[in-house]
């Protein structure tokens, strides 16, 4: 391998990290449990407003 070669190889891998990075923050964070997604809340009868265990 020469020197052209090892600047090109050293470059592109530059290039493919910048690429990650630049992708990482464009990935937005998520709201567990938002809009109600994460629990079932009981609407009608006995245990209204109380989370339900299991989905029937």
């Amino acid at each position: 391998m020469n020197v052209f070669e090892f600047r090109n190889l050293l470059n592109s891998e530059d290039r493919k990290e910048k690429r990650k990075t630049f992708i990482r923050s464009l990935i937005k964070s998520v709201d567990t449990g938002a809009n109600g997604t994460l629990d079932y809340i009981v609407k009608k009868g006995s245990g209204k407003n109380k989370i339900a265990k299991t989905r029937q």
